[in-house]
């Protein structure tokens, strides 16, 4: 019998050691990360919701729970596959019902269909940029008072019908460049504040976007993380999903 190697098959042998090697590693590292995961209860659902960068294109024919086409291409599905695959265990329930254009008048119009109807344990709420872009375009007449009443009413409204539904407020967010110029300012950041204000006085988590893209800036310009300076990149989505993660899990 022949006991020596060839050339090609000792490629072959440190191949398939090195690949084996690396698929221990990488098994470990999942238990690793997930035992240093804090758990989620079982059969939570979560409910993202919002406007188009919610949306993120998402298929609205696939509305199914835990569907990638049906979550979007932004940060609810980054979030969904992160913590669906860190708690398989967990059974979770993950829907996306951001739609392009939204306002916070057109929320509370569909609110009973797409949040109270769905009973989440956890409902995510990002909006509040189109009700100050479509007003800058002539749109929309909606003040800051109209928008924090509204807001207000949204939520109370939520908390009355889904009193244990924990409740995250997502901070609206712009970048300086595209559609963005002095026109938005300072109204914007008076919307801004409202988010938080409310957050505050009802005692509800709150993830502070604006926060985390204004000290993104500094290791790259605005357009990489948002080109129009509204609809984030998917460095900017994957970015807003680390934010978010970490604002769940402190909780």
């Amino acid at each position: 019998m022949n006991t020596k190697l060839g050339r090609r098959d000792l490629i072959r042998a440190s191949l398939a050691a090195a690949g084996a090697g690396a698929m221990l590693t990488a098994s470990q590292q999942t238990v690793m990360a997930a035992e240093s995961t804090p758990s989620v209860p079982e059969n939570t659902t979560i409910l993202f919701q919002g406007d188009s960068i919610t949306d993120a294109g998402r298929d609205r024919k696939k509305q199914s729970t835990n569907n990638a086409r049906g979550l979007g291409n932004g940060y609810p599905v980054l979030i969904a596959g992160e913590l669906l695959s860190a708690h398989p265990e967990s059974k979770l329930t993950i829907h996306n019902r951001g739609i392009s254009g939204h306002k916070v008048p057109d929320l509370a119009a569909r609110w009973q269909k797409d949040c109270l109807d769905l009973k989440p344990d956890v409902l995510s709420i990002l909006i509040g940029v189109n009700d100050i872009w479509h007003k800058l375009n002539g749109r929309y007449d909606g003040t800051v008072a109209d928008y924090e009443t509204g807001y207000e009413a949204l939520l109370q409204q939520t908390q009355a019908a889904l009193p244990k539904t924990r409740i995250i407020i997502c901070e609206p967010f712009v970048l300086r460049c595209g559609a963005i110029n002095d026109k938005w300012f300072p109204e914007f950041d008076e919307r801004r504040a409202v988010a938080k204000k409310l957050a505050d006085n009802m005692k509800l988590d709150f993830v502070p976007f604006q926060t985390m893209f204004d000290e993104a800036v500094d290791l790259a310009p605005p357009q990489y993380w948002a080109a129009d300076g509204v609809h984030p990149t998917l460095a900017g989505h994957a970015l807003m999903a680390k934010k978010w993660l970490k604002v769940f899990y402190q909780a």
